[in-house]
């Protein structure tokens, strides 16, 4: 499925494939790879706070735990090496809300060989989204998430935490997280990404980096080898950047080619025209099943305002074109009953394709912000994919693994499994009750979720995606099997 021109930038292939699962694992990980780094450390981020602790459960005495002094002492220690951080330069309240940094994070490293940038966005209101760790050229990071205070999280996901603290002492939501790592040609391949994202801000250019040793970490047993590895990119083409829409392009054709099942766990779900794919497909009557799994209610207000309104009109739209009864959203919740965030962006298809990377089921993603996926394709189901998305589940359940893949495979179905182990409440139905006049105005017109900079200003001129939408699912329901009922009636 994956083609370069078509839905990725850049296919590769990757000795080594690890999918990190919570950021208590990734943050060990960078712990461990900055310190073996020689020549590189190139990363890219939509976020980066230097005061954040790698190892809040033990953390080393004083301020060295920080990445920020990490960084330092090895630029101080190791004249060969060199960090080069390229963020994107928040507005000012989203930079206010993360306390000023990266901003502030610029007067940590003025008298220090650790070189940051702040990356402005290519039009008025989009994001640089993308997330991307380079070790040495030899080894890559591809995740949803930010080294920063607020993202550090265990599989846990305990409803009080003490570790799980802002630098204030403030206490933070449970968040769930997933990274993939690559080494070989696709970690060559993401590392020659961002080396061209930093000549494009800086004008410098980046020699890749030639080293003897392996810094694949030991710790890390690999998900995945001998695999073909998709780099897929958006990029809106404005500011005199080409134009990329792989991502938009790759999730309508996972959605199109899948057999079997379309799991997608992702924090928003908003976009009209991967709405519309999956509306067609729900409507064939040996379709796949599908299953979201995304964040109850958004953190913040102004997403709060603008993706969970739109969310709740999209899945009641696609409740319509469900006429064989074979989508459900779920979002998790911890012991408690508190709601997890969900901010991984995890795409499998029927076990056999794995994608992750920075990019959500919304507009934005598709055509406005920055963002770069990465994505393992198989011929056959592989038991290496389908055990990562079995413990995805099973964590959010409570249950092990094994336990999760026996009731699925009694149950004959994903929806099934949760239903059978779901005994407490643990993963709540995602409500697809139609929203008020307000969320139903923001789903038509898309506010706050431009998909290009043509209309990034002119949300009127994206009713017409929340129109095509409207219309697949009429021309679903008129071939509704005779059993059918419209949820509007009942």
């Amino acid at each position: 499925m994956l083609e370069v021109g078509r839905n990725c930038s850049h296919i590769a292939h990757a000795d080594r494939v690890a999918i990190l699962v919570e950021n208590d694992t990734y943050f060990s990980v960078v712990e461990e790879v900055l310190e073996r780094a020689e020549k590189s450390v190139l990363l890219i981020g939509w976020q980066f706070d230097p005061r954040t602790q790698l190892d809040p459960i033990n953390p080393p005495h004083g301020a060295a735990g920080q990445v920020g002094h990490q960084m330092r002492r090895l630029a101080r220690t190791k004249p060969d090496l060199k960090i080069r951080l390229l963020v994107w330069n928040s507005p000012l309240p989203i930079a206010a809300s993360q306390g000023m940094f990266p901003q502030r994070a610029i007067r940590w490293f003025n008298s220090n060989p650790v070189d940051l940038r702040l990356v402005k966005p290519l039009s008025l209101g989009a994001a640089h989204h993308q997330k991307i760790l380079v070790i040495d050229n030899k080894l890559a990071f591809v995740s949803g998430g930010d080294i920063s205070v607020d993202r550090w999280d265990t599989s846990q996901h305990l409803d009080l935490d003490i570790h799980r603290v802002l630098p204030s002492g403030e206490a933070r939501k449970p968040r769930h997280e997933v990274v993939m790592m690559v080494d070989g040609e696709a970690a060559d391949g993401l590392g020659q990404l961002a080396r061209d994202a930093w000549q494009w801000v800086t004008g410098d250019t980046v020699t890749p980096a030639q080293v003897d040793y392996d810094p694949w970490p030991a710790s890390i047993k690999p998900t995945l080898t001998d695999a073909t590895v998709g780099i897929s990119l958006t990029v809106s083409g404005a500011s005199h950047t080409i134009k990329t829409r792989d991502v938009e392009s790759l999730f309508l054709d996972m959605i199109a080619q899948a057999r079997d099942l379309i799991f997608l766990e992702n924090q928003y779900f908003t976009s009209p025209v991967i709405a519309t794919a999956i509306a067609r497909r729900l409507g064939e009557p040996e379709g796949p099943e599908v299953v979201l799994v995304s964040t109850g209610e958004s953190p913040s207000w102004f997403d709060h305002a603008t993706m969970d309104g739109a969310r709740a009109e999209v899945l009641h739209t696609l409740l319509e074109a469900d006429v064989h009864g074979r989508m459900t959203a779920w979002h998790p919740k911890t012991v408690g009953g508190d709601n997890i965030i969900v901010h991984s962006k995890v795409t499998i298809i029927d076990d056999r394709m794995l994608r992750v990377g920075s990019s959500n089921l919304n507009n934005r993603s598709c055509g406005y912000d920055t963002e770069c996926d990465a994505t393992v394709e198989r011929r056959e189901p592989d038991p290496a994919i389908r055990g990562v998305r079995h413990h995805l589940l099973a964590h959010f359940l409570g249950v092990p693994d094994e336990k999760y893949a026996e009731a699925e495979k009694t149950a004959g179905s994903v929806a099934g499994a949760i239903a059978a182990l779901n005994t407490k409440g643990r993963m709540a139905p995602i409500s697809s009750q139609r929203p008020g006049w307000l969320g139903r105005l923001t789903a038509r017109y898309q506010i706050g979720d431009p998909s290009d900079p043509a209309n990034a200003w002119r949300p009127w001129k994206r009713r017409k995606l929340s129109h095509r939408l409207r219309e697949e699912v009429k021309q679903v329901t008129r071939r509704a099997p005779d059993d059918y009922h419209d949820p509007d009636d009942a």
